[in-house]
């Protein structure tokens, strides 16, 4: 049985309308917790910030926008500079070739500017759908679908919303439930719910505002059962 609007839980699932006012209450200004000043930015930092943290990331870049302010700029960077600044977010060798790349490939293809529509986005290095989304919804206003992380893929299965672990299968069912002009607060208010309260070991159920509703898919009383669908991120976030 389906959801109303698209979604895949079933009759275990936790209704949506419920749940979203319940969210919109808890979560009403929920954004973009990664520091940028414009679609450039915000593309660096996502790509930054695979299996690293938002607050490290935001501890590393400006030292990185104040020595590459632009694309053409870090387009232009020698082999072991961008390195250089990253190294505290981890995988900085992986990271720096996507940066170089992708900035590369954005003032060859793009006249220097970040290109919007997620076909474009996802051609470039490093960028994959997810952090096209990230640019596309925070940047520009006009989300391809539901970003899904960690925490949203987790939220999403433990709410009933999705039986899914793959995040581009758990991002179907996402915009087939969510209206669409909601696609980029849901993703920050789940991320931000995931971090506080629905953490992967240990969710705090009694604090929860959405415990009455929530049929809890994979957690037990001492916690939870398995961390289905958390691994790490993609090469391509």
């Amino acid at each position: 049985m389906a959801l109303t609007k698209g979604g895949r839980g079933g009759a275990s699932a936790a209704p949506f309308e419920g749940a979203l006012r319940l969210l919109e209450r808890w979560y009403p200004e929920a954004s973009c917790s990664l520091s940028h000043a414009s679609p450039f930015e915000l593309l660096v930092a996502t790509v930054l910030s695979a299996q690293c943290t938002d607050a490290r990331v935001n501890g590393v870049t400006p030292a990185l926008f104040a020595r590459f302010p632009t694309a053409g700029a870090m387009a232009r960077s020698g082999e072991g500079e961008i390195e250089e600044v990253i190294r505290p977010t981890g995988f900085f060798n992986a990271k720096a070739r996507s940066l170089r790349g992708a900035a590369r490939a954005i003032v060859e293809r793009h006249g220097g500017e970040v290109p919007r529509t997620m076909e474009e986005l996802e051609a470039l290095p490093g960028v994959g759908r997810k952090t096209a989304n990230v640019v596309l919804g925070n940047a520009f206003g006009a989300p391809d679908g539901v970003v899904v992380d960690t925490h949203v893929g987790r939220l999403a299965r433990r709410l009933g919303w999705s039986r899914e672990t793959d995040p581009a299968k758990v991002e179907r069912d996402l915009n087939g439930l969510v209206p669409r002009p909601l696609w980029t607060w849901i993703s920050h208010a789940l991320i931000l719910h995931g971090r506080a309260v629905c953490s992967a070991r240990k969710p705090r159920c009694a604090a929860c505002p959405l415990d009455s509703l929530c049929p809890k898919r994979g957690v037990t009383p001492g916690g939870t059962t398995r961390a289905a669908g958390t691994g790490g991120p993609r090469r391509k976030p």
